[in-house]
């Protein structure tokens, strides 16, 4: 499994768990709706702002998003 799908994977299950849609996260962390959705679907790779931006309103630490993806209590951990 390649990086970005690690952190496609990541986005949304920590996307669900905060029981946001792609469109709430979005306005939260300022960027367009369609790249939120671009970005679970490995469209595109995401900048290290937009990840620390997207980590803050998940509030998840950014290096969570980037790691294998394990189980939904891996997000609730500090």
């Amino acid at each position: 499994m390649d990086i970005r799908e690690l952190f496609a994977k990541n986005l949304r299950q920590a996307r669900k768990e905060k029981g946001l849609s792609q469109e709430e996260l979005a306005h939260l962390a300022e960027v367009d709706r369609t790249y939120v959705g671009a970005l679970e679907r490995r469209r595109y790779s995401v900048s290290i702002d937009v990840l620390d931006r997207l980590a803050t309103v998940l509030e998840v630490e950014a290096w969570q998003l980037l790691l294998p993806a394990k189980t939904a209590d891996d997000f609730n951990r500090p």
